[in-house]
């Protein structure tokens, strides 16, 4: 509340209907159902009705029980009041509170700017958790860690495959954190214009900033989106790779086993008028026979670098 003990906050956590409707009646707005939080036309995340501007982005976390769709955010924003209507946990939120706490003189557009403030700080945290993940997994994948390289030797596909679901989901992290960027510039920008009359100046000197971080903080992103598809086409390479070697083995192994199955075929027909069936060397013949059959393609897949 400000010092004339009207509130300029109200934070909505998974509000029931009756929640909803009680605070659409008090301050006469109207509170968005989550169904219509999750619309994804331009139209459906950022309207003005007046001074009243309607505005909601997707959190960078998922919901399970909804199908792990993005959870969404919603503000509602006016000169007087601020409304945040949420499903979930946001960390920016508990620093604001203790401001406005402290500080009975913020007005509701100086909350919102703290929050997304707060908001932008949180995405940048995520980005760098992302990119030191990707940077663990690049020394993983390509061997630069010796200790991981050992366990790289004697567990390689193993290890490829976890490499290859960790940089999974890190993309997947950060194709929802780039939903979430997106958001906030959508967000922050519609503010700041539709806004631009009942706003205050260090107001407008916060969404600037926020503005430029967010582009830096969506080219960041890109860059590491960039690099997670780099590390997945290395991975499902290297996966390429250990398959190809392991079908030259079959291929070389089968190509050994041909020559000495057919002399081995041929000699055990016993046909009575072979020549060799009366040889008192024949037997060791076609035992030399044999091991020459396999002796030479070894030489010449070793000498052609196979084996």
């Amino acid at each position: 509340m400000d010092q004339s003990g009207k509130r300029v906050w109200v934070d909505l956590v998974n509000p029931t209907q009756e929640a909803a409707a009680r605070v659409a009646a008090e301050y006469r707005i109207r509170v968005p159902s989550r169904e219509s939080l999750q619309e994804v036309e331009t139209s459906s995340r950022v309207r003005a009705e007046g001074q009243v501007l309607y505005v909601n982005m997707p959190l960078a976390n998922q919901d399970a029980a909804a199908g792990f769709a993005p959870l969404p955010l919603g503000f509602i924003l006016s000169p007087e009041l601020l409304v945040t209507v949420r499903y979930s946990d946001v960390r920016a939120f508990a620093a604001v509170k203790a401001r406005v706490d402290s500080d009975p003189n913020m007005s509701s557009a100086a909350v919102f700017v703290a929050l997304i403030d707060g908001m932008v700080d949180f995405a940048a945290d995520m980005l760098e958790a992302s990119s030191n993940c990707l940077a663990a997994l690049s020394a993983t994948t390509f061997g630069q860690n010796a200790a991981t390289a050992a366990v790289h030797h004697r567990r390689k596909t193993r290890a490829l495959h976890e490499s290859l679901k960790a940089v999974g989901s890190a993309g997947d992290q950060l194709s929802r954190i780039r939903e979430s960027l997106l958001g906030l510039q959508r967000i922050v920008g519609f503010v700041s214009e539709t806004a631009a009359e009942w706003l205050q100046q260090e107001s407008k000197t916060h969404l600037k900033t926020a503005q430029q971080d967010l582009l830096s903080l969506v080219d960041f992103e890109a860059h590491l989106s960039g690099k997670a598809q780099f590390l997945l086409d290395a991975i499902l390479g290297f996966i390429n790779t250990e398959q190809n070697d392991i079908f030259r083995v079959l291929t070389v192994v089968s190509v050994v086993g041909i020559p000495p199955t057919l002399i081995a075929s041929m000699y055990g027909m016993n046909f009575h008028n072979m020549p060799e069936l009366g040889w008192r060397w024949g037997y060791p013949y076609g035992l030399a026979l044999i091991a020459l059959s396999i002796l030479l393609p070894i030489i010449w897949f070793r000498r052609r670098g196979w084996w």
